[in-house]
C-alpha cells in the first residue's frame, strides 16, 4: 500500500486490498472513498467487498466510482462533500490514485483555489496534473 498525502486531511493511493484497511485506520483515517469502478476489479476488490471490510474495521466507506468522462460537476461536488464531511482524515483510492487526486483538484478549483497550488500539491503526492491547468484555471475563475 502506498499512502500519498495530498493535504493534511486527504490522501490517495493506488488500489488497496482488504488487508490494508487496518494500516489505513492506524494511520488515522476515518473515511475511505472508493473511486474505482467495479468493472475494473475482480470481485474481492469490488466496492461491496471493500465496504464490508472497511465498515468491519469501524471506518466509513463512500463509493464514488469514477472515469474521466464521469467527472461531472455533480460527481465533483459529491467527492468534495465526502472529503469535507469526514470526521477526520479521508483516504481515497482508485487504480493509481490519479483519478482520486484529479477530482480533488477539480473540486478545490471550483472552490477558488489557485491552479498552481493544486498542481503543486498533486506533484508532492506524485501526480502530474499540469495537463489540467486550463480546466483548473477556468474553474477557479468561476
Amino acid at each position: 500500500m502506498d499512502i500519498r498525502p495530498v493535504t493534511p486531511r486527504y490522501a490517495v493511493s493506488p488500489q488497496i486490498a482488504p488487508e490494508d484497511i487496518a494500516a489505513i485506520k492506524e494511520a488515522g483515517f476515518t473515511r475511505i472513498i472508493c473511486n474505482r469502478p467495479d468493472a475494473e476489479n475482480p470481485p474481492e476488490f469490488q466496492a461491496e467487498a471493500m465496504e464490508a471490510a472497511v465498515t468491519a474495521a469501524g471506518l466509513e466507506f463512500v463509493n464514488i466510482p469514477l472515469t474521466y468522462p464521469t467527472m461531472t460537476p455533480e460527481r465533483i461536488a459529491e467527492q468534495m462533500e465526502a472529503i469535507e464531511g469526514g470526521a477526520g482524515p479521508v483516504f481515497a483510492y482508485c487504480a493509481s490514485g490519479t483519478r482520486s487526486t484529479t477530482i480533488w483538484a477539480l473540486g478545490r478549483a471550483t472552490a477558488g483555489d489557485a491552479a498552481d497550488d493544486l498542481i503543486e500539491a498533486a506533484a508532492k503526492a506524485g501526480y502530474d496534473l499540469n495537463q489540467l491547468r486550463p480546466r483548473l484555471e477556468a474553474l477557479a475563475a468561476g
